[in-house]
């Protein structure tokens, strides 16, 4: 009898048999990133999210090549669900992706200063995010302009590629005529990188390029003037900022609205805003401040946007000053916003982060490669078509000997040989005579087809001289230039106003509220508005693990705070210039908030409030210093102060010490060493200085190998217990210290940590 196996397939509910699963294998990190990660971020780098030197992402140029194929350059508009359909041929995404790629460019949507697609229908607005029509009720063809992005692309001017499928062929590029890449604004964002360009006036960058051909070290800050929007709005110009974008690709300025004041109506006016914001992040944040009382001399904001184009008004109650008024909105609201740029191209399939010079020397060399292959694509026509006129010169020697061998050809398919054979012609020519109809076999019908010749032989020499010459192919496309700017430039929509003659704000904008803050251990800041009962203990906000609060102090919201790095740097901030925040909420991280820079650290923060007082600065090495705070304080309103104190060693403690008022100390510290010694000092004792960075004197006479391990304020309640502490205390400084008693230590008068 056979002996039966131990081991069972797997059977399934309908009694199927299973496969048993396949093993796991361990693969190592590096190979599943290699594998599967990297071709997914390669694709949307090179394939999705970044654009090209034509200044088209891969859904743009698709969408568009569409267009031009379905014969949307001339004629009627279609109906733009008809283009979507189009586009998967080219694009297989959802249409709903598809369709938001046609309404940026649209005219109607108003996100680009020259938009590629004439629409008609509700394409909604770059400044607001009121929703667009469904696409099959607007309709859409290609713009006037697209004339100049399509110029040659029939004539071999840019690479063709297989679709997705191989079904059809789709241009890798288009051979745009202007630097697109600079004139139409764009963002995209990949996988571990991305770009962000804003878009500059077509009249200065073809000027620029045309500059840049003529004199390769011409300064294009005076010719490219700023940054252009099509949302308009006030550029405040800085040169030395806007040439280190220009020069490196990144960086940053601000654009503020266009406002105007209704003296009849009492009420401000904003007909433009921002580029990077909308019009109900605008209400939204205004209303917000409103509610927190923030903007009193308002009494209403409303949307008052209509067919004529966009405008928020802003009431006033009687007497406000609308001048203060907009400079604090200005202040606390996007009508002012920053624009990050981050010029990030592809080329040659390589991301890129280049300055506009770069930029239009890659532009300049890679459109006169277009320019070459569409000459050279005219040639080959020509001298074809040369080549034909020929044949059909030597017919002209003799036409009825011409129709005397084709009819008495008896087979048809020795015409061609016979002709060749009669005329000493070769087979293109034969078949080129062989196709003219009867009707135009005759002199006048030869002699006006080739009077072409002489023409056509110049037309050959020129193109032949400019492919020799890359001075004649700039000068070609400089040409082109000029007569793209005379045609479609249009005057700046974005006004320049220069930093200098921006009016600073005033140093009280707000009225202020008291306010608690808060700072952890671990730099992070919360701004509480207090209630009527106590505000919670400290166990009961929410905080990181292993975190805890260092800092509780009740001020108001236009107390400036000073926070110390251990950079010997002092960043300053408005208590107002933190959110509001609830008890359960981790607030803010001060580094990130105030943008430290790498790799430093924050130490303490002191309330400045009137910068009376003083602050006191102990050092590793022993050392101790008072300085006044209103050493400080600065005119103007500059936010990071370097070298805010001695970096001849690291600070262990620093605090707050106020005025001295009669004859009692204003603070006592207790100063701890790692050689288990302390002293008490006050702050009589400590050595004041006017300047900043001064290193103090010695307080604790130090051995070799010990330092200052911490410093505390030290309370004295005068009870009878804390007279054990006066052994610490020392009338002459630098003093050795005391060892510390185990009481003393342990004891919870005093706190070690700062």
């Amino acid at each position: 009898m056979a002996e039966r196996k131990s081991s069972r397939k797997n059977k399934s509910n309908n009694g199927t048999e299973l496969l048993a699963p396949a093993p796991i294998e361990d693969q190592a990190i590096t190979d599943t990133l290699r594998v599967n990660y990297m071709p997914y971020a390669m694709s949307v780098i090179i394939s999705r999210a970044i654009p090209e030197i034509d200044g088209f992402k891969p859904s743009q140029r698709k969408l568009l090549y569409t267009m031009y194929d379905m014969g949307l350059m001339n004629g009627a508009r279609t109906k733009s669900a008809n283009v979507v359909g189009a586009t998967m041929h080219l694009h297989p995404h959802g249409d709903s992706s598809i369709y938001e790629t046609l309404v940026r460019l649209t005219r109607g949507n108003e996100s680009l200063l020259h938009p590629f697609i004439d629409s008609k229908g509700s394409f909604g607005k770059r400044y607001s995010t009121m929703a667009y029509a469904a696409s099959r009720y607007t309709e859409c063809k290609l713009d006037e302009i697209c004339e100049t992005i399509f110029g040659g692309i029939d004539h071999d001017a840019v690479d063709f590629t297989d679709n997705y499928d191989g079904t059809m062929k789709e241009p890798t590029l288009l051979p745009t005529a202007f630097p697109n890449i600079l004139v139409s604004a764009n963002l995209g964002i990949a996988v571990g990188m991305a770009t962000n360009i804003c878009s500059f006036n077509l009249g200065e960058v073809c000027d620029a390029a045309v500059e840049l051909i003529k004199n390769p070290e011409a300064d294009l800050l005076d010719i490219i003037k700023a940054p252009d929007f099509s949302t308009g709005g006030v550029l405040l110009y800085d040169r030395e900022q806007l040439k280190n974008i220009y020069d490196t690709g990144r960086g940053s300025f601000k654009v503020r609205a266009r406002y105007s004041f209704n003296k009849k109506e009492n009420c401000i006016e904003i007909t433009q805003i921002p580029y990077t914001t909308t019009i109900e992040a605008v209400i939204s944040k205004i209303a917000k401040l409103m509610k927190e009382g923030k903007f009193k001399e308002i009494s209403d904001v409303r949307d008052e946007t209509d067919i004529q184009g966009m405008k928020l008004t802003i009431d006033l109650k009687r007497g406000a000053d609308p001048e203060k008024l907009i400079s604090k909105l200005f202040r606390s609201t996007p009508l002012e916003d920053a624009f990050p740029c981050n010029f990030n191209i592809l080329i040659g399939g390589s991301p890129k982060t280049l300055g506009i010079r770069d930029i239009l020397e890659e532009w300049i060399a890679w459109r006169s490669e277009c320019v070459k292959r569409e000459l050279y694509f005219n040639l080959c026509r020509m001298e074809e078509k040369l080549h034909l006129l020929y044949g059909l010169r030597e017919l002209l020697l003799d036409i009825d000997k011409a129709i005397k061998i084709i009819r008495e050809t008896e087979n048809e398919k020795q015409v061609v040989p016979n002709l060749m054979k009669g005329f000493s012609i070769d087979e293109v020519q034969a078949e080129y005579i062989a196709e003219i109809k009867l009707r135009n076999l005759n002199r006048e019908y030869i002699l006006k087809r080739t009077s072409e010749t002489e023409k056509l032989e110049k037309d050959i020499e020129d193109v032949k001289e400019k492919l020799s010459s890359p001075k004649k192919i700039h000068s070609l496309i400089a040409k082109q230039l000029a007569d793209i700017k005379k045609k479609y430039a249009k005057p700046r929509k974005t006004q320049l106003i220069y930093t200098d003659d921006v009016p600073s704000a005033p140093e009280q904008e707000t009225e202020a509220y008291p306010v608690t803050v808060l700072l952890s251990h671990e730099g992070y800041f919360k701004k509480l508005i207090p209630y009527k009962s106590n505000l919670p203990h400290n166990s009961d906000q929410k905080l990181k693990d292993n975190d805890y609060i260092v800092i509780r102090e009740d001020t108001d919201s236009e107390c400036e705070l000073l926070f110390f790095t251990d950079k010997c740097q002092v960043y300053k901030a408005k208590a107002d210039d933190f959110e509001t925040l609830k008890p359960s909420m981790l607030g803010e991280y001060v580094p990130a908030k105030l943008g430290f820079e790498d790799g430093e650290n924050l130490i303490t923060m002191l309330l400045a409030g009137d910068y009376k007082g003083s602050a006191a600065f102990f050092f590793e090495n022993g050392k101790a210093v008072l300085v006044p705070l209103s050493s400080y304080a600065t005119k103007l309103n500059r936010k990071k102060l370097t070298n805010a104190f001695s970096g001849d060693s690291p600070a262990v403690g620093i605090f707050f010490v106020p005025e001295k008022q009669g004859k009692k100390p204003s603070c006592e510290f207790m100063v701890r060493s790692t050689q288990g010694k302390a002293i008490i000092v006050n702050s009589d004792q400590l050595a004041a200085k006017t300047t900043r960075t001064a290193a103090g004197v010695y307080i604790f006479t130090l051995k070799k190998g010990f330092k200052i391990e911490s410093v505390s304020f030290f309370s004295d309640d005068g009870s009878e217990e804390m007279k054990k502490f006066d052994k610490y205390r020392k009338s002459k400084l630098p003093s050795t210290g005391t060892l510390l008693d185990d009481y003393d230590i342990n004891s919870k008068q005093v706190k070690f940590d700062f």
